[in-house]
């Protein structure tokens, strides 16, 4: 991890590791993207990322604890993964994603994910269940229960059809 924060404010030591234009998106979009190699993370980004900032941002985050880089080979391409941190920020992109519901000017196809979140708590520990899995190995705890990813896609596919 880097340097101690300018103070011991909690809000403080959690801005200066998330607190940048970058960091978030380039999390939202390994997390709801599925993104995990530099180049989707490059050309499958809305917000149309240059190429060092995400470099640096991938390597700021490493660095933070929030993602792991697993060693490419040759002629293979480097895998990101979340660290538990990393998971963890899932609940702050929720709060971030009400607020900006409420108090900015949004798309509505943008942003019935976060408000499906928002709505039901389970859905946001069900997902954090599954990114565990996926990237730490750490199996779901009921692995027979409907995954909440797929719960979150069909409810955003019946709202974009306007089931």
């Amino acid at each position: 991890m880097s340097a101690q924060p300018r103070s011991g404010c909690a809000i403080n030591a959690a801005v200066e590791v998330l607190g940048d234009n970058w960091s978030l998106i380039v999390l939202r979009d390994i997390i709801f993207g599925d993104r995990r190699h530099f180049r989707e993370l490059l050309t499958r980004n809305d917000e149309g990322i240059a190429s060092n900032m995400l470099s640096s941002r991938l390597k700021k985050l490493v660095d933070e604890g929030l993602l792991t880089r697993a060693e490419a080979t040759r002629g293979q391409r480097a895998e990101y993964s979340l660290t538990e941190a990393g998971i963890q920020t899932l609940p702050v992109m929720v709060a971030l994603g009400t607020w900006g519901m409420t108090h900015r000017e949004t798309s509505p196809e943008l942003t019935i994910r976060s408000r499906l979140m928002a709505e039901d708590p389970q859905l946001v520990d069900g997902l954090m269940d599954e990114l565990r899995e996926i990237h730490l190995g750490v199996p779901r705890p009921d692995p027979e229960a409907p995954r909440s990813s797929e719960r979150l896609r069909a409810a955003y596919e019946a709202e974009i059809s306007g089931s």
